[in-house]
């Protein structure tokens, strides 16, 4: 069960971190985390990635140099700090944890970024 948080209005040029917590007790450091996003009348894109040791990060093009993706394995949650924040990142952000080998990912519900003036 993962839960984002962290959404919400900013201008142009602003911040935002979202965080996604995994609630189900899973052991989180068997999962490949990442972030996705689903702007208004658009498919759902890759956004980040981020590896069950941090050490692989991957990122789309049109965020690199602007956010970046973190994980904390103690406590089961994944970061994305997103700064010089543009309004085409305006979307709904969405989770996902992939487990290593085989098993089907899981997706939070999602939480609204909206990048305005």
């Amino acid at each position: 069960h993962l839960v984002e948080s962290g959404g919400g209005l900013v201008q142009p040029g602003g911040s935002l971190t979202l965080t996604c917590e995994e609630t189900s007790g899973i052991i989180f450091s068997h999962y490949i985390m990442g972030w996705y996003r689903q702007a208004p009348g658009q498919e759902r894109e890759f956004v980040a990635q981020i590896s069950v040791s941090s050490y692989t990060l991957d990122y789309t093009d049109s965020v690199k140099g602007r956010f970046t993706i973190s994980r904390d394995n103690a406590k089961s949650t994944v970061y994305l700090q997103m700064n010089n924040l543009k309004p085409e990142d305006t979307a709904v952000y969405y989770c996902r944890a992939r487990p290593l080998g085989t098993g089907m990912d899981a997706w939070g519900k999602g939480t609204l970024v909206t990048v305005s003036s």
